[in-house]
């Protein structure tokens, strides 16, 4: 284990979420120098203690630990590739948001290089960051993530899925798929409302509990697709869950309806192959089965 006495730790990339991140450590202790493309980003930082780096080199030498928060996968590429020939022996934490097959491809570059790889999804807001509400998914080296666990976890829970350093971004961006779809369901409903009067305040104080008390269903849906018997009972039918008249009154509304049909696609497509008595959980395997028949 390591502590704040004994880690110099370099941060690359001063957006909100770098700006955070480095906040947090400079906070607490930790030797932190820090580095952005355009300047102005760190006068913050370095007014509560931290270095500025006048280039992505002078940060990478100052420190044994790169935390990078970049742009993009590209930007990741951009910075470091330059600087291969002196990471050897280095620790690099990304918490770059990239894809899972991406964040695989920094991995094997990574160790190609001669360094020690983390990937990380962060699942926060910047203002979130050193809160407990935050939490940050890793996956790529354990010996790394072991080693700086307890500056890992200023930042929020840290939850560690393996050596595949892609799983890491697979969870985070599965999670992310889930809130996306739930922001658009509540959009949908805004302004399925509007028309009558209704403010997105007003809407926003009915639909937050209705829909945090729903979330209480998933793992009712996971048992029945762990299970792999959609017919168990107490479950709400494919069949009565066609939304026919959501679609109808969302037009009737003068509103796109596209949203609540990508869902009432999933919910046919199952009907249509005979499973229209089995449980609403079933639509999972229309989303697993693109484009073919179903039986």
């Amino acid at each position: 284990m390591t502590t704040n006495d004994s880690v110099q730790v370099s941060v690359l990339g001063l957006g909100a979420m770098g700006s955070a991140l480095a906040g947090a450590l400079v906070k607490t202790g930790y030797a932190t120098t820090v580095w952005n493309r355009s300047p102005g980003k760190a006068d913050d930082l370095v007014a509560q203690g931290a270095k500025v780096a006048a280039a992505a080199g002078d940060a990478v030498r100052a420190s044994q630990l790169l935390i990078v928060c970049l742009l993009d996968h590209a930007s990741v590429h951009e910075v470091l590739d330059p600087l291969s020939n002196e990471l050897a022996g280095r620790t690099l934490i990304n918490v770059t948001t990239t894809s899972p097959a991406q964040s695989r491809e920094l991995a094997g570059w990574a160790a190609h290089a001669g360094v020690a790889y983390l990937d990380g999804g962060i699942m926060a807001v910047p203002n979130m960051i050193g809160q407990p509400e935050a939490s940050i998914l890793y996956s790529g080296s354990a010996d790394v993530f072991n080693q700086y666990k307890p500056l890992l976890d200023l930042w929020g829970t840290s939850t560690y899925f393996g050596e595949d350093a892609g799983l890491a971004s697979l969870y985070d961006l599965a999670l992310l798929a889930g809130m996306y779809v739930m922001f658009a369901g509540f959009l949908h409903g805004t302004a399925m409302v509007a028309p009558a009067g209704v403010t997105a305040g007003e809407f926003a104080a009915m639909a937050t509990p209705w829909l945090t008390a729903m979330t209480g269903a998933f793992q009712g849906f996971a048992a029945v697709i762990d299970g792999g018997d959609y017919t168990v009972e107490g479950q709400q039918s494919l069949e009565f869950s066609n939304l026919g008249d959501l679609l109808a009154a969302s037009s009737a509304q003068g509103i796109s309806t596209e949203v609540v049909a990508m869902v009432q696609r999933l919910i046919q497509r199952q009907i249509d192959a005979g499973h229209g008595e089995e449980g609403f959980a079933r639509i999972i395997e229309s989303i697993k089965q693109p484009g073919q028949e179903l039986t």
